[in-house]
């Protein structure tokens, strides 16, 4: 099969995810945005498999994409708002748990449901570090007098990546919800070890440990690189001489070499990457040298050949990419696969190939 590939050692992976499910109390998948390269269709199938009770999607689109392979719940992790149509239909669906981060969205859905025959499932999000959503920590003690017109299945907090300081934010957060009203937390980005600890610590001498449900996605589905792969087909081989016009914008070529025509482009992921998230002072001096290439015109592909990563031709296309091969190595042959170096939180790939 020609085109960008996913091969994957199904049994290699499957292996891994069962590791990660059976060590992680109260687990509960994620599969939102493009499946972690896989599809969230399949991401729900596996989540059936591992005998998870609640899978978690981003967004209320996606509960359609997950709902026919699995049988459990289904968190909508985006914050619920009034204006989304969808959102507000999804409250009647008895199967999925929203998520809420502000006191006036509560409200309104107060409002929406006051004469529903069921109530809706909604799970109520903390204001961590991040700054992104949630009720801030001070503002708790205004949830409890509008819970009646829900069922309330417990607290969300999302964490930041960094190790530093996390663990006791999570304490904090928890004890500030948990004084306000009783209930689940619901938790990002906290290692198995913290969570158990935490949970225990939250119940109390004599007491059973707080219920606790640990969301994981990258640590699931990306935990075991080497049982992931990703290739591209050669389309179509050229020799090509010193001063040469080649690709849409008809550059010259600095000297001899290959054009290769290889599967893969924009509509991949293949270079559109993400800014970076360089935090040291070589990580900066790395993105700086980048950034100097690429404003000269010359940028490293993804694809490795004779053990090295080529340079671009020019940015690549929709679903095809040109990279250049100096005339002393040997070019692969039309139809030959090549390693494609692909982030699989934003590729899509044409096939999945079990190997």
């Amino acid at each position: 099969m020609s085109g960008v590939s996913l091969r994957l050692d199904v049994d290699a992976w499957r292996r891994h995810l069962r590791v990660v499910s059976e060590s992680t109390p109260g687990i509960v998948p994620v599969a939102k945005g493009n499946g972690y390269g896989f599809g969230l269709p399949r991401l729900a199938l596996e989540a059936q498999n591992l005998g998870a009770d609640t899978i978690a999607v981003g967004l209320p689109a996606e509960v359609a994409l997950v709902r026919d392979g699995f049988a459990g719940d289904i968190v909508i992790m985006m914050p619920w708002r009034p204006d989304d149509d969808l959102a507000r239909e999804l409250l009647a669906d008895p199967r999925v748990i929203s998520t809420v981060s502000r006191v006036e969205d509560l409200a309104a859905i107060t409002t929406l449901v006051e004469n529903a025959a069921s109530k809706p499932r909604v799970i109520m999000e903390v204001r961590t570090s991040m700054q992104r959503h949630g009720v801030r920590p001070d503002d708790l003690v205004t949830v409890p007098g509008r819970l009646d017109a829900i069922t309330f299945e417990g607290w969300t907090i999302h964490l930041p990546l960094l190790d530093q300081g996390r663990y006791l934010e999570a304490e904090r957060l928890a004890r500030a919800a948990l004084a306000t009203v009783a209930a689940p937390l619901w938790i990002s980005h906290l290692p198995v070890a913290e969570a158990t600890t935490l949970a225990k610590q939250l119940g109390g001498a004599g007491r059973e440990p707080v219920p606790m449900r640990l969301r994981v996605g990258t640590r699931l589905w990306l935990g075991d690189p080497g049982s992931v792969s990703t290739v591209a087909t050669v389309l179509d081989v050229h020799p090509v001489r010193r001063g040469d016009r080649v690709g849409y914008r008809q550059r010259r070529i600095a000297g001899n070499g290959w054009l290769l025509v290889i599967a893969g482009g924009t509509a991949h992921g293949i270079g559109m990457e993400a800014p970076t998230a360089a935090s040291s002072g070589r990580q900066r001096l790395v993105a700086l040298a980048t950034g100097g290439l690429e404003a000269a015109g010359r940028a490293l592909s993804p694809y490795t050949i004779a053990g090295r990563k080529r340079w671009f031709c020019e940015p690549p296309h929709m679903q095809s990419s040109q990279v250049l091969l100096p005339e002393s190595v040997p070019p692969p042959r039309v139809g030959d696969d090549v390693r494609v170096e692909l982030r699989l939180t934003t590729a899509v790939v044409d096939q999945i190939v079990e190997v």
